[in-house]
Formats: C-alpha cells, sequence, structure tokens
C-alpha cells in the first residue's frame, strides 16, 4: 500500500473540517445564551450519539455485549461520558469472562 497525495490531502482536509468544527462551536458557544430548555437538549446529544454508535451492538451480538449497552445506556444518563464507555467496557469484559 503506497501513500499518494490525493489519500493525504484528503485526510488533512478531514481533520481540518473537524478541527474547524469543534472550534467554530467553542467559539460561536461564548456569544450565545441559552435557554435551561435548550441547554439541557444540547446536553443529551452526546448520550445520544454514544447510543446510536452502542445500540447496533445490543441487536446483533451476545448477551454479554447486550448487558453492557444497557449497563452503559443507564449510565449515561447520569454519569460523565468517558465514565459511562469505561463502565461499558468493563462491563463487557467482566460478562464476557463469566461466560456470557
Amino acid at each position: 500500500m503506497s501513500v499518494t497525495a490525493p489519500t493525504v490531502f484528503a485526510i488533512l482536509a478531514m481533520a481540518a473540517a473537524t478541527v474547524l468544527t469543534r472550534v467554530g462551536g467553542l467559539v460561536l458557544v461564548r456569544y450565545v445564551s441559552l435557554s435551561p430548555g435548550r441547554r439541557r437538549a444540547i446536553e443529551t446529544i452526546p448520550p445520544a450519539v454514544l447510543m446510536a454508535v452502542v445500540a447496533p451492538t445490543a441487536f446483533v451480538t451476545g448477551p454479554a455485549e447486550t448487558l453492557a449497552c444497557a449497563v452503559t445506556a443507564i449510565a449515561a444518563l447520569r454519569l460523565p461520558m468517558l465514565v459511562s464507555v469505561i463502565l461499558g467496557v468493563g462491563c463487557v469484559a467482566a460478562l464476557r469472562a463469566a461466560g456470557f
């Protein structure tokens, strides 16, 4: 496999788009006042994205993964995202070790 100039350009363009959207959001949010309802709606986006990534695993794999997805979903409602992911990974590892 060789690395060509168009491939490198595509990777750099995608990286720039990712960085600009993230930084742009952080810059713009400083100039916008959010009502409590809007703030709550925005705070639900990370758990929703996590569930969109995790849910297909819950439906097409074994019981260990399904239970771990449930643990992750419940944890994502109350805990920080990183803690939720760590709990989900730890849960699936423990359940697989237990023979599920």
